[in-house]
């Protein structure tokens, strides 16, 4: 897992690419990136998925914030990136969601 920030100068946001190798993915056939970026929506559209078997995808979001979010896998197995700045309690489920800051 990895997560790769770049500043924008021109605009006040990051463009943050958010990766899942084929191992960290378990397998899966598809992988949705769900979190406060848009509102935990489960039909948003499912991550790029690599010739490699990984999945990724890229996020303008507004500079100065932090946003929890958590990979799902298949639609029914959640995973943390392990790349994350930080972990909090997730306030629906007794794990910890992911944390990016930008």
């Amino acid at each position: 897992m990895s997560v790769k920030k770049q500043y924008l100068k021109s605009k006040p946001v990051c463009k943050v690419t958010f990766k899942l190798t084929k191992q960290e993915a378990k397998a899966a056939q598809t992988v949705r990136l769900l979190g406060d970026f848009n509102n935990w929506d489960t039909q948003a559209p499912p991550m790029k998925r690599l010739k490699n078997g990984a999945f990724t995808a890229t996020l303008d979001l507004p500079k100065d914030s932090q946003y929890q979010f958590r990979y799902l896998l298949d639609d029914k197995e959640w995973e943390n990136d392990w790349a994350a700045d930080q972990y909090v309690p997730s306030p629906v489920s007794l794990e910890d969601n992911s944390v990016i800051r930008v």
